[in-house]
């Protein structure tokens, strides 16, 4: 007999991407604790790593080099990621609200945002100033002034380690790149006070090496456009401008009910906040009985405890575990150059040698995200029924559209359906709706489902229900009405509860955009998630179908193509997290607008699950014309290329261009002709097609003409 798994039960939330709940991500991975489901919220798809920022501003790395790819570290962990910035945590409800989305329910939270340097109550810091934490949007804009041309002034707000550092680091990226620069470093107070007298005596030596003016005890009365006005009068002309100046809590920490000290989440030495289910640590965290600076290698410290700790909570099992900071810790501070200062203990060193150790750390901290474990599949059983090794394949079926019956099987069991013999039921060949006539309004009728391919069932809501309402949108129909059909894994009530909540909100909320509503449906439990609708439209005209399309008609597509092999990567590890954000953005972008641009095409379709080639291919086909590509002139996804040519393929891959007879060509941009698209773009044959594409690029769709109707030989496709 088979073995169940484990019902879910228990939801796990990491509220931030740092670097305590990165290693926990990690630990997860090798270790999960059965029935218990993991989520991480981050406001995008990386987490810098603080460590080497300055090594980045100065040139030393680049700037991937900074990231914890989030999106892949939860593909291994088994985690969903929720890319969105948390707002809030209501303590009554156990839920944490993340805008744009339905609130996130848990019974186990942990806290890991870090500190942000914004400087609200300094006049003119928000205007034309940018915080060094957090990372992401600092080091972007950075990036952008670094590598432009002419003479720069730069001045840093906070005369601490961390501002000493950025200041060195800016002044030599400048200078290697042969711009003229004025760095200035300002601090309200003595600079460089938390540092021992030797190690601080080094660091300003580097500062003046690097041509850094210190400014002490100056006060700044406001940020302008042009610089930073003192107190007593003095200006410093600046227009890069950013703070370092101490660490400040995110603001919305207040309003969670926690008890906070200063505006940072109170912890025991459990890591546990004053609501025994809801854990903090790293720089957002104040350990109450041993207080400590923020530093990351607390946070780094942190992890196993909050790891034990979390699963002991989830498990109802063990005591708690105690944190214990060491005393002091070794101090590892850039010098601008390939240069780094030591100190601990009051001992001072400095010179290449500590630059080298630094970066052996850090770079052995950043492996253990970029050469993630390989898990061991479980042996197949044997003995087994012949064809079980052929019939699994040598990789994991993809979701989406990659999860699809090919098209022959497909059309193989179609074939042996009676035709139609309702009058008020018209068959279209080729077409994934149908046209049904009641009392003279015509109404077309589909339905659609996927299985996941991603973690989170807000976005597998969002991206089934826009692949769904692809088919009414192609026939030039409104939609109308739904019905859901869900499967959900094995859970608990209260979790299937959650789950459907989040589940029927986000595909409500694209319906009702659409214009139509969700009337009912049907949920049960599997072995796995999968959402379905049944989509009714209404029809104010005769019907888009495949066939109509004319010579000389231009071919629009309103989405670029490559989901199939992101997220064919995405499963194999391979695909980066931004990529794959891309991919998702794309994927849950309604086309209710696109619809309403390209009625009047001769032909129009939904580019999914048999391809950009197969669903044109069954245009010309039911058309009985030919078409002709422009394949320089096709939108890609974001990584798709690279993907493509390093061999990845969906499981639908082959089938596709099996598919299509005749389209011969090879390469990683051919491959993606073949590709199968989940919620793709919609495929028009429209004479206008330019002035249609004006059109769709003004509401943000990245559209575009890729080829034209161009003789009646019906189904030959090539390449221009």
């Amino acid at each position: 007999m088979k073995t169940p798994s484990l019902p879910l039960t228990r939801d796990l939330v990491l509220i931030g991407g740092g670097h305590s709940h990165a290693l926990v991500l990690r630990m997860w991975g090798m270790d999960p604790l059965p029935g218990a489901r993991l989520t991480v919220i981050n406001p995008g798809p990386t987490a810098p790593y603080s460590g080497m920022l300055p090594g980045f501003v100065a040139g030393h790395y680049d700037r991937d080099a900074l990231d914890i790819d989030l999106v892949k570290l939860a593909r291994f962990a088994g985690a969903r990621v929720i890319l969105g910035a948390a707002s809030g945590i209501d303590l009554a409800a156990r839920e944490i609200h993340v805008e744009g989305r339905p609130h996130v329910g848990f019974d186990v939270a942990s806290i890991d945002i870090g500190i942000t340097s914004a400087m609200p109550d300094l006049t003119g810091f928000s205007d034309h100033a940018i915080p060094a934490k957090p990372l992401g949007p600092f080091a972007e804009a950075w990036q952008r002034y670094r590598d432009a041309d002419g003479p720069a002034s730069v001045a840093v707000i906070g005369g601490g380690v961390a501002g000493a550092e950025l200041a060195a680091a800016m002044a030599f990226a400048l200078r290697t790149r042969g711009r003229a620069a004025d760095v200035h470093l300002v601090d309200s107070a003595t600079a460089l006070s938390a540092l021992r007298s030797q190690a601080a005596t080094r660091l300003r030596d580097a500062l003046t090496a690097q041509g850094v003016t210190l400014h002490e005890h100056s006060r700044i009365e406001e940020v302008t456009p042009e610089g930073l006005r003192l107190s007593d009068g003095r200006e410093i002309a600046a227009d890069f401008i950013t703070g370092a100046a101490g660490a400040r809590p995110h603001g919305w920490l207040e309003t969670t009910g926690l008890a906070l000290h200063n505006g940072f989440v109170t912890v025991a030495p459990t890591l546990q906040s004053s609501d025994s289910d809801i854990f903090a640590t790293g720089d957002c965290a104040h350990m109450a009985e041993t207080p400590r600076p923020k530093a990351g290698v607390y946070a780094v410290r942190q992890a196993p405890i909050l790891f034990d700790n979390l699963r002991k909570r989830l498990s109802g099992e063990g005591t708690p575990r105690p944190y214990r900071p060491q005393r002091d810790y070794l101090k590892l501070i850039s010098l601008g150059e390939k240069s780094a200062l030591a100190d601990r203990f009051g001992l001072a060193l400095s010179g290449p040698a500590m630059w080298r150790w630094k970066d052996h750390i850090d770079q052995k901290f950043m492996d253990r995200f970029r050469e993630l474990p390989q898990m061991t599949p479980p042996p197949l059983p044997s003995p087994r029924a012949a064809g079980s090794r052929e019939a699994l394949g040598d990789k994991p079926m993809c979701g989406g559209c990659g999860a699809k019956v090919g098209r022959d099987a497909l059309s193989a069991a179609l074939a042996h359906l009676p035709a139609p013999a309702r009058t008020d039921v018209t068959a279209l060949p080729g077409d994934d709706a149908a046209l049904l006539l009641t009392g003279g309004t015509r109404q077309v009728m589909t339905t659609d489902h996927l299985r996941a391919f991603v973690e989170d069932p807000v976005i597998m809501a969002r991206i089934a229900t826009v692949h769904a309402l692809g088919d009414i949108w192609a026939m030039g129909a409104a939609p109308q009405a739904a019905t859901a059909s869900l499967t959900l894994p094995r859970m608990s009530e209260a979790m299937a509860q959650r789950t459907l909540t989040e589940i029927l909100t986000a595909a409500s909320e694209i319906l009702r955009a659409s214009g139509a509503e969700i009337v009912g449906g049907h949920s049960s439990m599997g072995d796995e998630m999968t959402i379905g609708l049944t989509l009714t439209g209404l029809c104010e005209r005769a019907p888009i179908t495949l066939g109509g399309a004319q010579v000389g008609d231009n071919l629009v597509l309103t989405k670029p193509l490559g989901s199939g092999v992101l997220m064919a990567a995405e499963m194999q590890g391979k695909a980066r997290g931004d990529w794959v954000a891309a991919a998702l953005a794309s994927m849950t972008r309604p086309q209710a607008d696109a619809a309403l641009i390209l009625q009047g095409a001769h032909a129009m379709t939904d580019v999914t699950g048999f391809g950009l080639a197969g669903h044109l291919h069954g245009i010309c086909m039911s058309s009985g014309v030919s078409a002709a590509l422009d394949l320089e002139a096709i939108p890609l996804l974001p990584g798709a290329l690279a993907l493509s040519a390093e061999g990845i393929r969906s499981t639908l891959h082959p089938k596709n261009r099996s598919a299509v007879p005749g389209l011969t060509l090879e390469g990683p941009h051919a491959e993606l002709l073949f590709d199968p698209q989940t919620a793709g773009g919609l495929l028009a044959a429209i004479p206008d097609g330019a002035a249609r594409v004006a059109e769709l690029r003004a509401k943000g769709y990245e559209a575009a003409v890729i080829g034209r109707i161009d003789g009646d030989w019906p189904g030959q496709i090539s390449i221009v």
